[in-house]
C-alpha cells in the first residue's frame, strides 16, 4: 500500500513546447496601445465632466489637479493628449512652456503629443492671443459636447494615437439636442449655456444611446471616416 506521504499525483501527458510556438511566417497579434489622455483642471467637478466623456470612448484618462503634477505625468511615456482648463495652466508658467513646447512638434519629427486648452467662459480676450500665438487647439466654454469630442479626435488622428476622428456624435446627439429645443430652454444654437452643457443625466443618455448606436452598426462596414458630411 502507498503512503500518502510517498504518493505523487500523475503528470498529464503536455504538447510539445515547439507545439505552442507561433506558426512561422505569421506573427502574434498585438493589442494597440490604449490612447492616454491627462486632464489638467483644479476644479473637481469640471474634471470629472471632462474624464466621463473621454472615458465613453474606452481611452485612458487620469486627472491632475495642478500643473507641477502634470509635469511629472509628462515625463513618462504613453500620453497622447492634454486637456487643460487654461486658467490652471496659466500662459506664463513653466508647465505652459513645457506643454508648447512638446505639443507643437510635428508628427513626422516625433511629435507624439498634442494639448487641448478649455477657456473659461469670459476669459476669452485672455487667453485667445496667446494660445493662438502658442500653436495650441483651445475651445472656449461653454461648448457643445459633439465639437469638443471632434476636436479631440481630430488631435489624436494627427499623432496617430486613432485612426479615424470621430464624426457621428453630432447624429447621436440629435435626439438630445431636439429636446432641448422643444423644452424651449434653448432658441438658437448661441442662446444659452444649456445649449452648450450637459448635466451627467444627460451624458449618461447619450452614453446609452451610443452603445445602441454602436449595436446595430457592429455589422455595418464604415466608410469615409474623415468626411464631415458622410452618412
Amino acid at each position: 500500500m502507498i503512503s500518502l506521504k510517498d504518493w505523487k499525483a500523475p503528470v498529464p501527458d503536455l504538447p510539445h513546447p515547439t507545439i505552442l510556438r507561433t506558426p512561422m511566417g505569421t506573427s502574434p497579434s498585438v493589442a494597440p496601445p490604449q490612447v492616454g489622455i491627462l486632464v489638467l483642471d483644479n476644479d473637481p467637478d469640471a474634471a470629472a465632466a471632462v474624464k466621463q466623456v473621454l472615458d465613453s470612448e474606452g481611452w485612458r484618462v487620469r486627472i491632475v489637479p495642478d500643473p507641477a503634477m502634470l509635469l511629472a505625468e509628462l515625463k513618462g511615456p504613453g500620453w497622447s493628449l492634454v486637456v487643460a482648463d487654461a486658467a490652471t495652466i496659466g500662459t506664463q508658467t513653466p508647465a505652459f512652456s513645457t506643454l508648447r513646447e512638446i505639443a507643437t512638434v510635428p508628427q513626422e519629427n516625433g511629435g507624439r503629443l498634442r494639448a487641448l486648452l478649455l477657456i473659461p467662459e469670459g476669459t476669452a480676450p485672455q487667453f485667445v492671443g496667446p494660445l493662438e500665438a502658442a500653436r495650441l487647439a483651445y475651445v472656449v466654454r461653454p461648448y457643445h459636447l459633439h465639437d469638443f469630442l471632434e476636436k479631440v479626435s481630430d488631435l489624436l488622428v494627427e499623432v496617430k494615437a486613432i485612426e479615424a476622428p470621430i464624426r457621428l456624435v453630432r447624429r447621436e446627439f440629435g435626439a438630445l439636442r431636439k429636446k432641448k429645443r422643444q423644452s424651449g430652454r434653448a432658441t438658437s444654437m448661441f442662446a444659452s449655456r444649456d445649449t452648450f452643457s450637459y448635466t451627467e443625466e444627460e451624458i449618461a443618455e447619450y452614453e446609452r444611446e451610443d452603445a445602441k448606436a454602436a449595436k446595430l452598426k457592429s455589422n455595418k462596414p464604415r466608410t469615409n471616416l474623415g468626411d464631415p458630411h458622410a452618412r
